[in-house]
């Protein structure tokens, strides 16, 4: 709850931040002059951006289930799913969090932590990844996702969505307004925006939607290797996360729905927009941190 008040305080804060700096640009005052009040862009670019992302955030494991197909352990039915279970209890322990839900989901080598609270988070691991690696292997993937959690990663992708989204809707239209009032700088009979304003914001919101998802996936891509990092610390030792990392990158991964791919193992299209490091990156950090 505490990561919670905080993000909220934190989107408050960049909103603020964002007012002031267009009331001493004296932006406030070019947009009133053009039919367009700041308060209320504001209002809307927050609501847009941060609602967006902090509803996203608080559903984000029941719809994990959903569009995973994750089979939640209620009770263990195997040795095998027993093992499972007790592996995440004893890395959720050593992390100092709650003990997540622990899940199953059909398909190629993967798996992922997602929910809004890190003490009822979900950990989720494929049936590929179980058949294609060793426990040990497993151990270390699962140690990897328990670092998601325990790091408040879900929280922190989602405040920085939510910061982009912000700045995406504000500045779009800001812009809109300013080529729209250039368009029509001598037609004094118009009323409210036009064509320019229009046309503007949704070139801008698509352009700009690209640079704010590659600034995600940038700070995504230095999560999984804090994760990597977590995961070697909670089992003592780092072979195992280096030997699975390698194991993975002889696989297919499974794709993960969007919302779920930076909380996965692996994960992402295209070097700017990957959520994940490339494995031989990931491999060569941890190997570098164990000779420092």
């Amino acid at each position: 709850m505490k990561r919670i008040f905080l993000f909220l305080l934190t989107n408050v804060a960049v909103v603020a931040v964002l007012g002031i700096v267009a009331s001493l640009l004296g932006v406030n005052r070019y947009l009133t002059a053009n039919g367009l009040n700041l308060g209320a862009l504001l209002g809307f670019a927050f609501v847009m951006g941060f609602g967006g992302a902090i509803i996203s955030l608080l559903i984000s494991k029941p719809m994990a289930k959903w569009s995973a197909g994750v089979q939640v352990i209620e009770q263990p039915r195997s040795a095998d799913e027993a093992w499972i279970v007790e592996t995440v209890r004893k890395l959720a322990d050593k992390a100092g969090i709650g003990m997540p839900e622990v899940g199953i989901f059909e398909g190629d080598p993967n798996a992922f932590a997602t929910g809004a609270f890190k003490n009822s988070a979900l950990v989720a691991v494929s049936t590929g990844l179980l058949q294609g690696m060793t426990r040990e292997e497993v151990e270390a993937v699962i140690g990897h996702e328990v670092a998601h959690i325990a790091n408040g990663d879900m929280v922190t992708m989602t405040l920085i969505q939510g910061v982009m989204n912000t700045f995406v809707v504000f500045l779009s239209r800001v812009i809109g307004y300013a080529v729209d009032s250039f368009l029509n700088k001598n037609n004094e009979s118009r009323s409210g925006p036009g064509i320019g304003y229009m046309v503007t914001t949704v070139v801008l919101d698509i352009v700009l939607g690209f640079v704010a998802a590659i600034i995600v996936a940038w700070f995504s891509r230095q999560r999984e290797f804090r994760a990597d990092a977590g995961a070697t610390q909670l089992m003592g030792r780092r072979q195992p996360m280096i030997n699975a990392l390698a194991r993975l990158g002889g696989m297919h991964p499974a794709e993960l729905p969007k919302s779920m791919a930076a909380m996965g193992i692996a994960g992402g299209i295209g070097k700017l927009f990957s959520t994940h490091p490339p494995i031989e990156e990931r491999i060569a950090a941890l190997q570098n941190a164990q000779q420092g």
